[in-house]
C-alpha cells in the first residue's frame, strides 16, 4: 500500500497514530450539528438560517455562514396564474400603504390529490375566516392580490366594502408586486407538497393546514423577520399581522 501511495511506512504509522487536532474536532462536531438542524428543518434551510441557527447551539463554538456551507449541503411547481376580467372590479396597487395600515397578501395554490380534484379555496370563505380569527378594526386593512377574476368579482368585492377593507391588486401581469403572497407559496410547494402524496382533498387540506400551523408560524425562521418565525416575532412586535 505504501509502495502504490508513494509513502513512507514510517509515515503511515505515524499517521495511524496522531490525534485529531482541536480544529478537526471542531470541524466534525460542526458537521454533526448542521446535519442535526438541516434534519430538523426537513432540509428545507440553506446556510443562512443553519449559520442562524448555529449562533444559539452551546454544542460548539460559533460558526459563520462559510465555515457551515463547507460543511454541509441543503435541499430546496410554481403559482398558477388566473385570467383577469379587463375593466372589471380591477383596483391600483396600494400596497405601499401597508406602512401604515394592516395587509393581507392573497393569491390562490393548487393542490392535485391521487384521488382527482382540486384543493381551492374559496377566496371570500377564506377571507372571512381571516377576519373572524385576527378581528382588525374596520377602516384599517388593506387586502392586496392580482388581477384574477376571483378577485375582481363582485361578490369579493362586495365582501370587501362590507367589511370596510380598501383594495388593492397588482399590476397587470407583474407578480413581483404581490412578492409576500408568491414567496409564501414557493415556500409551501418546495419545502412541503412537491414531498407530500394526497389520497383526497381532506388529506390535502390536512396536511397544508399543518405545515402552515406548526411549522411555517410557529418555527421556520424568516429572514425579513430578523431569523424569527411568524409567531414569536408578531408577539415580539405586539402588533397585529393578518392571517
Amino acid at each position: 500500500m505504501c509502495c502504490l501511495l508513494g509513502v513512507s511506512r514510517s509515515g503511515f504509522y505515524k499517521w495511524l497514530d496522531v490525534t485529531p487536532s482541536p480544529r478537526a474536532i471542531r470541524s466534525e462536531t460542526i458537521k454533526a450539528t448542521v446535519r442535526r438542524v438541516l434534519e430538523a428543518s426537513r432540509g428545507i434551510y440553506g446556510s443562512k438560517k443553519i449559520a442562524h441557527e448555529l449562533q444559539k447551539s452551546t454544542e460548539v463554538e460559533k460558526a459563520c455562514r462559510n465555515i457551515e456551507a463547507a460543511c454541509s449541503q441543503s435541499s430546496q411547481s410554481g403559482v398558477p396564474s388566473c385570467e383577469a376580467k379587463p375593466k372589471v372590479g380591477c383596483r391600483q396597487n396600494l400596497s405601499a400603504k401597508f406602512q401604515w395600515m394592516g395587509l393581507s397578501c392573497s393569491s390562490i395554490e393548487l393542490v392535485q390529490p391521487h384521488g382527482g380534484g382540486l384543493v381551492r379555496e374559496q377566496i371570500t370563505d377564506a377571507m372571512r375566516k381571516a377576519i373572524e380569527a385576527r378581528r382588525p378594526s374596520a377602516g384599517t386593512l388593506l387586502h392586496h392580490s392580482d388581477r384574477g377574476c376571483q378577485y375582481t368579482s363582485e361578490s369579493f368585492q362586495d365582501l370587501l366594502r362590507t367589511l370596510q377593507i380598501t383594495c388593492s391588486m397588482s399590476r397587470t401581469g407583474c407578480c413581483y408586486d404581490n412578492t409576500v403572497a408568491e414567496r409564501f407559496f414557493w415556500s409551501l410547494k418546495h419545502e412541503w407538497t412537491k414531498f407530500e402524496s394526497y389520497e383526497n382533498l381532506d388529506d390535502a387540506k390536512i396536511s397544508v393546514s399543518k405545515y402552515i400551523e406548526t411549522i411555517y408560524n410557529p418555527v421556520r425562521l424568516h429572514q425579513t423577520l430578523e431569523y424569527q418565525s411568524p409567531d414569536p416575532f408578531e408577539r415580539k412586535q405586539k402588533m397585529p399581522l393578518v392571517a
